[in-house]
Formats: C-alpha cells, sequence, structure tokens
C-alpha cells in the first residue's frame, strides 16, 4: 500500500494547545483528518514558563487528535512566536569563482549559510533567513536568479530571530511528549499561509493575528515578507481589563467579552444591562454593556496602535511599499464584535477578517475554518510541503505488535527480528523527511532542527 504524506501542525498558543493532522485530497486541498485542542497552562505571552505543564497539555491535543483521526503521531511542526522574536533587513553578497556557469541553487545555498553565521546578540539564534530581491553584478530587481549568468550575487534578507533558550524549551516539552521536532515556522508566517492569497501578497497586505497572549504582524509586498513582529498584547489582556474594571471573576469576564463584547462602544445603548450571578450566595452584579465595550474599546485601541506603530516603521506611507490590499484581521481576536470596523477607523485602511477555509476541502468542518485556528492549519500546510510522513495509521502499526507478542518461542532472533525492522522503517522516515525539502531555506531548517535534536539528546 503506498505511503500516505500525512502532516501534523502544533500550535502552542498561550490560551489554547491544538494538534492538527491533514492530508491533500485529490484536488490538492487541506482534508483534515483529526484535531485536538487542550487549555494551555505553562505558556505566557508565547513563551515557555512552566515545563511540566506545558508537556501535559501537548499531550492532552496529541491524544484528542490521534482519537479523533485513528492516525498515531510522529512528528510535528510547531509554531514559534513570543515576545523574544525580532526581525532585521540584512544584505550580503558572493563572489562566483566562475562566472561562465550559470546559478544553481547551491549558489544561493552558499549565500544563505553565509547570512546564518551573522553575529546575533548573546542568547539569540536565527530562526529563519528569507531572501528577498537578488542583484547579479549590479542587475537589481531580481526575483529568481537560478539560471543566470553573474560574477557577483547579493541578496536582501529578511532575517527573523528568536531567543535560543525558548526555542529549545518548545523542543524539550515537545520531546518529552514522546513525539519528534520535524520543524520550526514563525507564527505570522503559518498564519499568513493558511488566510492570504498570492494576490494580496503581491499588492501589499498586513496580516494582524490577535492570539490570547501576542499579536503576531506579517507584512507582504511584491510577493515578498517585508516585515515581522510580536507584539506581547493580546486578547487575555482586555479579559483582564474587564476582570479588575468589572470585578468579576476571570471565567465570568471571558464569557463576557466573548458573548456581549464589542470594540465599538457607541453600539450599546445605556440601559442594556447583564447580570452575573454573585459567587457563593452573593447577590448578582449588573454591569453595563455600555461600560463592558468601553473597557474592551480602550485596550484594543492601544494593541492596534502597536500595530501600526510597526506598519509605519515598515514604511507604509511611502507610495512604493503602499498596503493596497490593507489588513487581514485573523486569530481568536478577530472574532470581537465591531473589530473590522474599529481598524479601519483607526488605520484607514481596508480591513477584512482572515478565515483559513481558502485552502481547505469542501466538506471541511466549519468550527475549522474559523480565525482560531489559522495558525495550525498554516502549520499542516507547512508541514505537507516537507513531504513528511508525520502520522500513521494505527491498525498499520497494530498488527506487528501483536505477531512479536505472540511469538510461540521465545527464542532471541524471533523477538529481536521484527524490532529491527521498526527501527530501519523509522531510519527510512528520517531519510525522508531530510532529503526531500524542495525549498531554497528547507535545508537549512533541517539542519537547525538536527542541531536543536542533538543539543537536547547531550543535556539529558
Amino acid at each position: 500500500m503506498e505511503k500516505e504524506n500525512i502532516a501534523v501542525g502544533l500550535d502552542i498558543g498561550t490560551t489554547k494547545i491544538v494538534a492538527m493532522i491533514g492530508k491533500k485530497n485529490e484536488y490538492g486541498k487541506l482534508e483534515i483528518l483529526g484535531i485536538g485542542k487542550s487549555k494551555s497552562l505553562g505558556v505566557a505571552r508565547g513563551v515557555v514558563n512552566n515545563i511540566t505543564q506545558t508537556i501535559q497539555s501537548i499531550q492532552q491535543a496529541i491524544q484528542e487528535a490521534e482519537n479523533n483521526s485513528g492516525y498515531k503521531i510522529k512528528d510535528v511542526v510547531v509554531g514559534i512566536a513570543g515576545q523574544h522574536i525580532r526581525s532585521i533587513q540584512h544584505t550580503d553578497y558572493i563572489s562566483r569563482n566562475n562566472p561562465e556557469e550559470v546559478i544553481g541553487e547551491n549558489d544561493i545555498q552558499l549565500l544563505i549559510d553565509q547570512v546564518n553565521k551573522l553575529a546575533m546578540l548573546p542568547g539569540e539564534e536565527i530562526i529563519h533567513v528569507l531572501p528577498q530581491e537578488f542583484k547579479i553584478d549590479g542587475q537589481s530587481e531580481i526575483k529568481e536568479p537560478i539560471g543566470m549568468y553573474g560574477g557577483r550575487l547579493e541578496s536582501s534578507f529578511h532575517v527573523v530571530v528568536g531567543q535560543a533558550s525558548s526555542i529549545r524549551n518548545v523542543g524539550r516539552c515537545i520531546q518529552s511528549s514522546g513525539i519528534e521536532l520535524s520543524g520550526l515556522t514563525l507564527e505570522p508566517l503559518a498564519s499568513a499561509d493558511a488566510v492570504l492569497s498570492q494576490e494580496e501578497k503581491e499588492a501589499g497586505v498586513a496580516l494582524i493575528d490577535i492570539g490570547g497572549g501576542t499579536t503576531d504582524l506579517a507584512i507582504f509586498k511584491d510577493g515578498i515578507i517585508r516585515h515581522t513582529a510580536v507584539i506581547p498584547f493580546g486578547g487575555n489582556v482586555i479579559t483582564d481589563d474587564i476582570k479588575e474594571g468589572c470585578s468579576i471573576i476571570e471565567k465570568q469576564a471571558e464569557l463576557l467579552k466573548v458573548k456581549f463584547g464589542s470594540a465599538w462602544p457607541g453600539e450599546n445603548k445605556d440601559n442594556e444591562i447583564v447580570s452575573i450571578p454573585g459567587l457563593r450566595g452573593r447577590e448578582p452584579k449588573e454591569i453595563s454593556l455600555k461600560n463592558l465595550s468601553k473597557i474592551i474599546h480602550a485596550r484594543v485601541v492601544e494593541i492596534i496602535d502597536q500595530v501600526f506603530t510597526e506598519v509605519k516603521a515598515y514604511g507604509h506611507e511611502d507610495p512604493r511599499k503602499k498596503l493596497i490590499a490593507g489588513i487581514v484581521l485573523t486569530g481568536g481576536g478577530a472574532q470581537l464584535k465591531h473589530i473590522k470596523q474599529l481598524v479601519e477607523y483607526i488605520t484607514g485602511m481596508d480591513t477584512r477578517i482572515g478565515y483559513p477555509n481558502e485552502h481547505l476541502a469542501g466538506n471541511s468542518d466549519e468550527e475549522i475554518s474559523s480565525p482560531l485556528y489559522a495558525t495550525a492549519v498554516g502549520l499542516v500546510m507547512n508541514s505537507i510541503q516537507n513531504n513528511s510522513q508525520s502520522a500513521v495509521r494505527m491498525d498499520a502499526i497494530e498488527p506487528p505488535k501483536a505477531t512479536v507478542y505472540r511469538a510461540p518461542v521465545m527464542q532471541i532472533p524471533e523477538v529481536v527480528m521484527p524490532i529491527i525492522e521498526v527501527e530501519e522503517e523509522s531510519k527510512h522516515f528520517g531519510e525522508k523527511q531530510v532529503s526531500t525539502g524542495d525549498k531554497i531555506q528547507r535545508s537549512f531548517f533541517d539542519r537547525y532542527v538536527d542541531k536543536i535534536k542533538d543539543f537536547l539528546d547531550n543535556a539529558e
């Protein structure tokens, strides 16, 4: 039987952890086979701060996804975010020994490797090196240099940098959960893959992913990633403000925000009131919806202002850098009522809510096409690009177990042989993952993930 290309994405968020299993159907769309989600304990503002709790939450999400799909997960592509992420623009070049030969992938790889050796601040590591535009012998604005002649190959790069310890902590949590780490992707890039069309990326667009602990930004222009940022505020600070402002518990504040919350105070009339049951027999509390939306409005304005500062830092006001497709909002925070109108009002840019349904198969569950799951869908798409065999059918792995244990004579060779076969098969999977990366930056990633694995193995 031909092996299926089953992909798994793991979104480790501040409020929830999502494990998603998927594959491409015959129409090239993403078919979700199973999804598991658990409350995220041990993660604050996108960074792991309690290893034990994070491992438990990951295992719970993985278990649920396996039970839903009937597949056993072997490895995952993980999203990385958090306030420690920063991005820099860098230009580098190589002089080629033989200008008479055409430029090949190995030349570009040499250039990328050179950028990977850049000296970073202490404790920082490069996560992504993304080539933007190339220059050959002074000729600029070349998007695809392969096959051209030239002596000096130059390129501008978007380099994403993060805290090495935070990345390794994520790797440790995944290994301790009994699965392997097959790739790391910056979360705003994963969300962008899931909700943006190629036309929007060409025209110029800012993707704002409002999560629980962080708000992620990715800006594209001419089909190229131009700017990324992670802002350490999200939906949780809005909930905290409601909790403090209305003197209620967090659970009630979250429910109020989701059910009655609005980012636009003018929508609610003064006499609209919601009654909240008091704790342990205390009197119920009456909360004005106008006051509630004023609290939400103040905090959302603050988040959007910070994001818009980053958009201006990219140079949005320059006519050549104008973002014609405007803003796309996604993530759980994008479900807040009237947030689209508020963002349009503050920024003066066209805004839409981004749903990850463009790449999903037509028969997908409605829940999966919610902005909540944009990052998870993007991570599964990323895993598919790796051509990884990240999960196997439960029924495909159970029969060999039965034959090992039912061996009539307990001789050593009979017990050892099937185990050796399984090990060889798993080695084969590993080779398949490493050798089939068809994107330029993929091979660096494989080595980077191997480096993390080596570090984790040695740390034990």
